[in-house]
């Protein structure tokens, strides 16, 4: 969909036309945006904190999921599984190399991102259908291994291992108030990396392998290799987000919630917010969250109605909810709601010449 600008606002140059806030006060809304978020923790009540703090972590691995699934049309069912390989490489090195969490953070991106190209070699013999089933096997290799192979380090069976506190100097990030401060840190970062990949030639790249990937070869794209850059960045953000979840929740293991659920939920919140859209991740992780959070009060009270199911209530209430919420947005709002966004702002712009 083509962007409506208000009259008045052209280009006068090659950097106004790639600009992508272009007015005045879009830097005021955003400078309050970013106040707001980064005043949070003192003004905001235990809830707002954890519930921003997780928003961050799980839009900076739907960002990486965008950019493959979105930009490049590649399935993936895996994210959650590299968040897991991602928490365990950041705590490793921190408790055992002694680094700082700041060190471990990037390296711990690396090495998912490099756990990722193994997973992304089937990409060119298989797509689609095909390629969510190749994926979904690392959703069920890397807990497995998790809990079977090096034990003493991994945790075994019990499937956690304790992360450390990070600090800077004397000062020790213990709270999820103090911690909100590297996760938004971090979003910021990612944010403006996913947004200008989309603009340069890698991601036009991506966007012809998506569309018609026989065409793509044709004008000298190399699938294998996007493919697998594709796959790369898309593991080594969901490596950041694993190891800023990690840190935060101070551990890391197959049971703090990194299976297949979840990387199906994730897949779910970007068709929500929008496939192939900067603004989707942000839209699909608030929308999911909240609505979880909805589900898991209403699924309270609809149990108390039904005592004496209330544990099979309890229990089925949220995947149902969330199965029709997705249901829903598919039949009405198939595109997401960037989308959406985009036609409210078109209409805002011609309001005076609606009629």
């Amino acid at each position: 969909m083509a962007v409506l600008r208000p009259a008045g606002d052209f280009d006068r140059s090659y950097k106004q036309d790639m600009s992508v806030i272009r007015q005045k006060y879009q830097w005021v809304l955003l400078g309050l945006v970013l106040i707001g978020a980064y005043t949070a923790p003192m003004w905001g009540s235990a809830y707002v904190v954890s519930t921003a703090n997780q928003l961050a972590y799980t839009i900076i691995a739907l960002q990486g999921l965008n950019i493959l699934t979105g930009y490049t049309g590649q399935i993936s069912l895996g994210q959650a599984a590299f968040m897991l390989v991602g928490g365990y490489l950041s705590a490793l090195m921190t408790i055992h190399l002694g680094i700082s969490m700041f060190l471990a953070l990037p390296l711990a991106a690396l090495g998912t991102g490099l756990f990722g190209l193994i997973f992304g070699l089937p990409s060119l013999r298989v797509k689609g259908f095909y390629l969510a089933m190749a994926t979904l096997a690392a959703q069920f290799i890397i807990p497995w291994m998790s809990r079977q192979t090096f034990k003493d380090y991994l945790g075994g069976t019990s499937g956690r291992i304790d992360v450390p506190v990070p600090t800077i100097g004397d000062f020790a990030f213990l709270e999820v108030r103090h911690f909100l401060y590297i996760s938004l840190t971090v979003l910021v970062i990612t944010t403006i990396l996913t947004l200008n990949i989309s603009r340069t030639r890698l991601g036009r790249a991506f966007v012809a392998v998506r569309d018609n990937d026989l065409a793509a070869e044709l004008l000298g794209v190399n699938l294998f290799g996007y493919k697998l850059r594709a796959f790369f960045i898309a593991a080594m953000l969901a490596g950041v987000a694993g190891a800023l979840k990690a840190h935060s929740q101070r551990g890391v293991g197959t049971e703090f919630g990194y299976g297949l659920p979840e990387s199906i939920i994730f897949l779910g919140m970007l068709v929500i917010g929008g496939l192939g859209t900067n603004i989707g991740p942000f839209l699909g992780a608030i929308t999911i969250v909240l609505l979880e959070d909805l589900a898991n009060l209403t699924g309270g009270q609809v149990a108390a109605l039904f005592p004496d199911q209330a544990a099979r209530v309890l229990t089925s209430f949220r995947p149902i909810f969330f199965g029709a919420i997705l249901m829903l947005f598919l039949i009405f709002e198939p595109r997401g709601l960037a989308y959406r966004w985009q036609i409210i702002k078109s209409a805002w712009r011609l309001r005076p010449f609606s009629r």
